[in-house]
């Protein structure tokens, strides 16, 4: 199933509120997560606080500059 354009839009609306509300405390978030990613320690945890502040798309794009991407080898 997929979703309604008006869905879509209502979806992008709360995304773009959600970080329009927590925009002063992300970047201190996205920043604690890579850190915490950098020294090898529990991720999981750090990930519990992030989420309150940052998208997924956001959280992903933190990790992906500290880890970069996997591609399952062929």
């Amino acid at each position: 199933m997929r979703a309604s354009d008006e869905e879509k839009r209502q979806q992008i609306a709360a995304l773009r509120a959600f970080q329009a509300r927590n925009a002063a405390r992300c970047d201190a978030a996205l920043r604690r997560l890579q850190q915490v990613a950098r020294r090898g320690e529990n991720v999981f945890e750090e990930l519990v606080d992030t989420v309150k502040y940052a998208s997924l798309g956001q959280i992903s794009a933190a990790l992906f500059e500290v880890g970069g991407r996997y591609r399952r080898s062929m």
